[in-house]
């Protein structure tokens, strides 16, 4: 008897070790990148969500980025990959030659050089549509707001596939940043981009070999972000689908557009547009109007002046189009994509103190519902705001979040 007691003593102990040594296990590699990048999202791609639920919950201040928590990180890392301040074009370009081999994102590698297999095998998936985002931030600067946006995208569209085109994402880390959204079976992957590989055959070739051979001026704006307005341009052009910006809410179906753009700002008087934006693009995959912007982007790039090689870009290129054949394209009106103006956004946070601004938040609800595909957020202005209570953003996010309500890990209120 007393054996047998020793026995069940003993094997209980014995599973009490492995269920120990498991969970440590696994902590440590979620916390350290030992495994092969990408491989654990992709298998639990193919797991829809049988893994332990996430218990993940975030406190910060409403549509925060984490990277506001985490300055000091985001800072280090990007901070010495800017120009140093007021350096002459000579200068910049001596500086670039030093730093080139920490612009990882320039070179390939064993895990970029994967990109298009990858993307393929992904997209072989039952994906009704293809979406893509960029990030080139931290991995640690991932946060709520940018979950609430991926969030959003899979609400309108469930059965879409997002890849992520981003180098820090694209570890096991992302299994924790991204796991309330792969719980939910959505089909989200991060993926190392190639450039070489995403440029070739475009007049983009040709300018990243110049760039790697440091005789380029990266100018005084992060390149990281003007590769960003590139990479979009190139990966529709070989994919086709739906790109958006990460700090987006989606309202609506966006893929039923074909070979769209957005107008940021229209003429009150005439009715036409008087800038574009390249902050949502909705294109067929070989689209000539996306070679024209890549082109534009390689024969008149300045990393000095923001928003030349974005916005401004698509601006300068349709603007000069006008109504030559053979493009065929979409231009829609401001309510479609930029319902509220960079300089307008805080309004859509805060909340109604009279009877006559709670009607006016109906209102602007109703519109939204209506006129409208999604809001961009303007991150660089609103991060920093909070959502309050009755707000129309408060309502929007209420209305057009899956893991918010079923996972509880985001309260429109408590982010």
């Amino acid at each position: 008897m007393l054996d047998h007691k020793h026995t069940k003593i003993s094997i209980f102990s014995f599973i009490t070790f492995s269920a120990i040594f498991y969970l440590m296990l696994c902590d440590y590699l979620i916390y350290h990148d030992s495994l092969h990048p990408g491989t654990l999202v992709e298998v639990l791609q193919h797991r829809n969500g049988e893994g332990i639920r996430s218990t993940l919950t975030l406190s910060h201040t409403p549509l925060r980025s984490m990277q506001e928590e985490n300055e000091g990180v985001g800072d280090r890392n990007h901070g010495v990959l800017v120009a140093p301040l007021n350096a002459n074009e000579e200068e910049r370009i001596a500086w670039f030659r030093g730093k080139l081999h920490e612009f990882k994102i320039l070179n390939s590698d064993k895990l970029s050089r994967r990109f298009h297999a990858r993307v393929l095998r992904f997209f072989s998936h039952e994906c009704e549509s293809r979406f893509f985002m960029i990030w080139e931030s931290p991995a640690g600067s991932f946060g709520a707001r940018e979950l609430m946006s991926i969030d959003s995208v899979f609400k309108v569209h469930p059965k879409a596939c997002l890849v992520i085109l981003s180098r820090t994402l694209d570890t096991i880390r992302s299994y924790r940043v991204l796991k309330p959204i792969l719980d939910e079976g959505f089909k989200v992957q991060p993926v190392t981009p190639d450039l070489q590989f995403l440029f070739k055959g475009t007049p983009a070739e040709a300018w990243l070999n110049e760039l790697k051979k440091g005789k380029k001026d990266p100018g005084q704006i992060s390149l990281f972000q003007n590769l960003s307005n590139l990479i979009r341009l190139a990966v529709l052009y070989k994919y086709g689908g739906v790109y958006l910006d990460i700090d987006f809410v989606v309202l609506k179906p966006i893929s039923l557009l074909r070979n769209s753009i957005g107008a940021q700002s229209m003429d009150a008087g005439n009715k036409h547009w008087t800038r574009l934006n390249n902050a949502v693009l909705i294109f067929d995959m070989n689209h000539p109007l996306l070679l024209r912007f890549i082109d534009e982007f390689v024969l008149t790039f300045d990393g000095n002046r923001w928003g030349h090689n974005g916005p401004y870009l698509v601006s300068r290129v349709v603007k000069r189009l006008g109504e030559k054949p053979g493009f065929n394209f979409t231009i829609l009106p401001p309510i479609a994509f930029y319902p509220a103006d960079w300089k307008k956004i805080g309004g859509l946070f805060r909340k109604p103190k009279t009877r006559s601004e709670s009607k006016l938040v109906d209102a602007k609800l109703l519109q939204l519902s209506g006129e409208s595909y999604g809001v961009h957020l303007w991150n660089k202005e609103s991060r920093r705001l909070k959502i309050e209570e009755g707000s129309v953003m408060e309502r929007l996010i209420s209305n057009h979040c899956v893991t918010c309500k079923n996972l509880g890990f985001i309260s429109p209120t408590k982010l």
